[in-house]
C-alpha cells in the first residue's frame, strides 16, 4: 500500500491516505466493489457514461447522509447519461437499508469492505481507520478524471456546485 501525499483531517486530527489520487486528465484506475445484492461491480462497467464517484466514510453519519441525499436529488435531474455512485466501507446490507430509508433511487451504492480497492485506486483509503475519505470524482465517458476533490476536513461537505458544473460541462 503506497502512501498518498494528501492527507485529511477528522475534527482537526490528521489522517494519512493510502493509494494515489488520480489527477485531472488521467484515467481513473479500475476497481472492484460489492453492490447491494453482493455481486461484484467494477468502475469500468460505467464507461460510456459521465460518472460521479463519491467516496464517503459511512452513510450512517450525518454529513455522508446529507451528501448522498443531495447527490441522489441532483442525479434525478442529470438524466440517463450520468451515473452517480456512492462508495463506502459500509456493508452492502447497511447500504441497502440506507437506500430504502432515504428513498435513494437515482444513485448506486457500492461497498469497498471486501477489497478496499476503490480506496486504494482513488487514493482515499484512510490508513488508520480503514474507511474512505470524503471525495468527489467526475469522470468523462472514457473514464478520465474531469474533476476531483478530496475534502480536507472529513466533517465538511464537498463543493457541490463545482462538481455539478464539471458534470454539466461534460454533458452539454
Amino acid at each position: 500500500m503506497t502512501a498518498n501525499a494528501a492527507a485529511v483531517t477528522f475534527k482537526g486530527n490528521p489522517l494519512a491516505l493510502a493509494g494515489k489520487t488520480p489527477a485531472v486528465g488521467e484515467r481513473a484506475p479500475d476497481f472492484a466493489a460489492v453492490a447491494n445484492d453482493l455481486s461484484e461491480v467494477k468502475l469500468s462497467s460505467l464507461r460510456g457514461k459521465v460518472c460521479v464517484v463519491l467516496t464517503v466514510p459511512s452513510l450512517d453519519t450525518p454529513v455522508c447522509n446529507l451528501e448522498a441525499r443531495r447527490f441522489n436529488a441532483e442525479a434525478g435531474k442529470l438524466g440517463q447519461a450520468v451515473a452517480v455512485v456512492v462508495v463506502s466501507m459500509d456493508l452492502p446490507f447497511a447500504q441497502a437499508r440506507w437506500c430504502g430509508a432515504a428513498d435513494a433511487k437515482n444513485i448506486q451504492t457500492w461497498s469497498d469492505y471486501r477489497y478496499a480497492s476503490a480506496g486504494e485506486a482513488l487514493g482515499v483509503l484512510i490508513k488508520e481507520l480503514r474507511l474512505l475519505a470524503r471525495a468527489v470524482f467526475v469522470l468523462d465517458r472514457e473514464g478520465k478524471v474531469a474533476y476531483e476533490q478530496v475534502v480536507p476536513e472529513m466533517t465538511h461537505e464537498p463543493d457541490y456546485a463545482a462538481a455539478l458544473a464539471a458534470v454539466k460541462k461534460l454533458t452539454d
